[in-house]
C-alpha cells in the first residue's frame, strides 16, 4: 500500500492472505448482487437486528482466521500465541482454505441476504465475494514465490521482530526469545515449500537469487554470529529488553537467552534458508514472465482480475497504458518548454536524472535532508487536508528509513499500517540505499502517496470505522488502495502543492511510471518482454533512476499483475469524481466526494460506483 506491495506484505505476513483474497468476483455478478431491487430498498423492520448478528458472525469469522496466524494477532496488537511465529507449510494454506470455506457454508445457511439492509447486504457480498475468490487463489499457490527481490522470510522475520513485537514485560521478552526460536521451524517449512515448488519446473528467476543471499546474510553479520558490536536483532532485543522495569540478573538472563537462541536455532534455520537456495539456483532461468510457469497465461489472467478487480484483458490493460504514456508525456513537454530546456523530452530526463542540483548528497546528512522535506511535505499536507476532507485519521504518521539489512529487497517507499489501538503509528517508508539514485522533483509527490492525503487516509482511516465487520476495517482491494495513493497525488496539484516546476515534473514523471507499468506488466507477462526488453521500455519513458528500474522491473516479474492496479484504480476514482461533478454542479462538494470513497473503507472498482452514484441520487435529492 505503497508504491510497492510484496506476495506477502510482510507486515502483516497472513492477514493479507486472508484478506487480499476480497476482491474479485465479475463486475456483472456484482452489479446484480449488490444493487439492491426497488423491492429490497424497503428493508424489513427486523433488519437492523439482522446487520447486528450478521456483523457478530462476521467478526467471529474474522477472529477464527487470524486465530491460525500469531503473526497477523501481533500486527493487529493482540498478545495472543505471542510467542509464536506463522506456520509456513502447505499444510497450513490447506487448514486456512478449509476454515474459509465452512464459514462460507455457515454464512449461506444462517443469513438471507434479502432480510439485510443494503450495508448488511454489501458486507454480505462482500465476504461471499472474498471466499470464492480466496477459493481461485488458491489454487494458484504454487505459483506464489516465497523469496524474490521483494523480500523472504529472511528479511521480514526481522523487520516483523523488530518493527511489531513490543516488549512490556519480562513475559514479553521471553516471547521474543520464543520467537527465534521458532525461525529454525519456519525455516524448514519455507524450505520444504520452495522445494516442492522448483519440482514442479516453478522457480524464481536467476537474477533474485543473489541479493535475497545478501539479505539473509546481512542478518548474521554481528555478535552473537560473530565478535565486534551487536548484531541487528540482537541490539534490537538489547534496547528493548534495557527500557524494562526489572532487576539487572533478570535482564541478564534475557540477553544471554536471546543470544543463545540467535546463535542456536535461529542461525540453523538461516542455513536452512540458504542452503535451500544453493540447491535450488541451478534450476533458475532467465526468462521472466509469468508465461514460462505451467499454465501461466490463465495465471496471469487470474491476478488480473483479481489485482484490478475488472474484467480487463492483457491487451486491454496493455493499450491502454501505451495511452496513458502519450497523454502524460504530452504535459510533460509542457513544463520543459516552461523551464526554457531546449532538447527532447528523453534528454530533459537525463537532465534531471544526472544533474547534482536535483540529488541529494549520498551522505548521512543527505539522507537525514530527504527524511525532513519528507516530514514537511506531510505536514502540509495535513494541514489543508480540513478543506478537502470532512474526517482525517486519528493514528499518528511517522516518516522512516528503510532499515540497513534490507535495502537491498526493499523498494522505493511503502506504507506500514498501524495498529488499531494506536500503540504503533503509521509508518511511511522510504528506502535511501543510495541518495545518487533518489531525484528531489519526485519527493513531493511520493509523500503525498505514501504518506497524506495518500495510503495514510485511506489505510488508517479504514481501521477506523466504525459499525464495519473487522474484515472489511483490514481488508483491501489492491485497484481501490493504490487507485487512491495515485489519485491523492493528483491531488495536491488542487491544494496548492508543486509551486516548483521541477517538483510538478516529478509529479507527473510519478504517474508516468504508473503508466508505464501497464505496458511493462502485461509486456513481461502476457507478450513474453524479456527483462531487458521491460527495462529498456522504462529507460525511454521515464524519469526513474537506473537502479530503480530494475527493482521496479523484477517486482512485476515477482508479482504478476500488482503493478497495473494503481493506474487502473485512479482512472476509475478520476472518472466517478467527474461524474459526480457533472451531476451535481454547484451542489458538489469535494469533501462529501472523499467521504463516500473513503467511508465504506476498501472496495471493488464495480462497487465504489455504486456508493458514488447512490451519493448523487442523494444529492439531487
Amino acid at each position: 500500500m505503497n508504491m510497492r506491495t510484496t506476495p506477502l506484505r510482510p507486515k502483516l505476513p497472513l492477514l493479507c492472505l486472508l484478506l487480499a483474497t476480497a476482491g474479485c468476483a465479475t463486475a456483472e455478478r456484482r452489479r446484480a448482487e449488490a444493487a439492491p431491487s426497488a423491492t429490497e430498498q424497503q428493508a424489513p423492520a427486523d433488519a437492523a437486528s439482522e446487520d447486528r448478528r450478521l456483523l457478530a458472525f462476521l467478526d467471529r469469522a474474522f477472529d477464527e482466521a487470524t486465530a491460525l496466524s500469531p503473526e497477523t494477532l501481533t500486527g493487529l496488537g493482540v498478545k495472543q500465541r505471542y510467542g509464536e511465529l506463522d506456520d509456513y507449510s502447505d499444510a497450513a494454506r490447506v487448514r486456512r482454505r478449509e476454515l474459509a470455506e465452512a464459514q462460507l457454508r455457515r454464512l449461506r445457511a444462517e443469513f438471507d441476504p434479502a432480510r439485510l439492509s443494503p450495508t448488511g447486504r454489501l458486507s454480505f457480498r462482500l465476504f461471499e465475494d472474498g471466499a470464492e475468490n480466496g477459493r481461485r487463489q488458491f489454487a494458484w499457490r504454487w505459483h506464489q514465490f516465497l523469496f524474490s527481490t521483494n523480500g523472504s522470510p529472511a528479511g521480514q522475520l526481522p523487520v516483523f521482530l523488530i518493527n511489531q513485537h513490543r516488549v512490556g514485560t519480562v513475559a514479553d521478552a521471553e516471547a521474543y526469545v520464543s520467537r527465534l526460536r521458532e525461525v529454525e521451524r519456519v525455516m524448514t517449512e519455507v524450505a520444504g515449500v520452495v522445494r516442492t515448488q522448483a519440482g514442479m519446473g516453478i522457480v524464481p528467476p536467476r537474477f533474485v537469487f543473489a541479493p535475497v543471499r545478501a539479505d539473509a546474510r546481512k542478518v548474521l553479520a554481528g555478535a552473537p554470529f560473530a565478535a565486534g558490536s551487536d548484531g541487528t536483532l540482537l541490539a534490537d532485543f538489547r534496547k528493548k529488553v534495557g527500557a524494562l522495569d526489572a532487576p539487572a540478573t533478570v535482564k541478564e538472563r534475557l540477553i544471554g537467552e536471546a543470544s543463545a537462541a540467535l546463535a542456536g536455532p535461529f542461525r540453523r534455520g538461516y542455513g536452512t534458508f540458504l542452503a535451500t537456495l544453493d540447491a535450488i539456483e541451478p534450476k533458475a532461468i532467465s526468462d521472466a514472465g509469468a508465461w514460462r510457469l505451467p499454465q501461466g497465461d490463465r495465471y496471469y489472467a487470474d491476478r488480473l482480475r483479481f489485482f484490478t478487480t475488472t474484467d480487463m484483458t492483457a491487451d486491454q490493460i496493455h493499450d491502454l497504458g501505451l495511452s496513458e504514456v502519450k497523454r502524460i508525456q504530452a504535459e510533460m513537454e509542457v513544463i520543459k518548454e516552461r523551464v526554457g530546456f531546449r532538447g527532447t523530452l528523453q534528454q530533459f530526463f537525463a537532465h534531471i536524472k544526472n544533474g547534482p542540483q536535483f540529488k541529494y548528497p549520498n551522505s548521512d546528512a543527505g539522507r537525514q535532508q530527504y527524511l525532513k522535506d519528507a516530514d514537511a511535505f506531510v505536514a502540509q499536507a495535513m494541514a489543508q487536508a480540513p478543506r478537502y476532507f470532512r474526517t482525517l485519521p486519528k493514528a499518528p504518521l511517522e516518516v522512516r528509513a528503510v532499515e540497513k539489512f534490507r535495502e537491498a529487497t526493499a523498494s522505493v517507499a511503502f506504507y506500514n499500517q498501524p495498529t488499531p489501538d494506536g500503540s504503533r503509528p503509521g509508518i511511511y517508508y522510504v528506502n535511501l540505499a543510495d541518495m545518487n539514485q533518489v531525484l528531489k522533483p519526485q519527493t513531493e509527490g511520493i509523500s503525498y502517496h505514501e504518506g497524506a492525503p495518500g495510503h495514510h487516509f485511506q489505510i488508517a482511516r479504514q481501521q477506523e470505522l466504525g459499525g464495519l465487520p473487522k474484515f472489511r476495517r483490514f481488508g483491501f482491494y489492491g485497484a481501490y488502495v493504490e487507485g487512491w495513493g495515485l489519485y491523492a497525488e493528483r491531488l495536491g496539484r488542487e491544494m496548492g502543492f508543486y509551486q516548483d516546476p521541477y517538483s510538478l515534473f516529478g509529479h507527473l514523471s510519478l504517474e508516468l511510471w504508473r503508466a508505464v507499468r501497464l505496458v511493462t506488466d502485461t509486456g513481461l507477462h502476457a507478450k513474453r518482454w524479456t527483462r531487458e526488453r521491460a527495462i529498456a521500455y522504462f529507460q525511454d519513458n521515464s524519469l526513474l533512476s537506473e537502479r530503480d528500474i530494475v527493482k521496479e522491473v523484477e517486482r512485476y516479474i515477482n508479482n504478476p499483475g500488482q503493478a497495473t492496479s494503481y493506474k487502473i484504480g485512479q482512472l476509475r476514482i478520476v472518472a466517478l469524481r467527474r461524474k459526480a461533478e457533472q451531476a451535481l454542479g454547484p451542489r458538489f462538494d469535494i469533501r462529501d466526494f472523499h467521504e463516500v470513497v473513503l467511508g465504506n473503507g476498501s472496495l471493488p472498482l464495480d462497487v465504489l460506483e455504486q456508493q458514488v452514484d447512490a451519493y448523487i441520487s442523494a444529492r439531487k435529492g
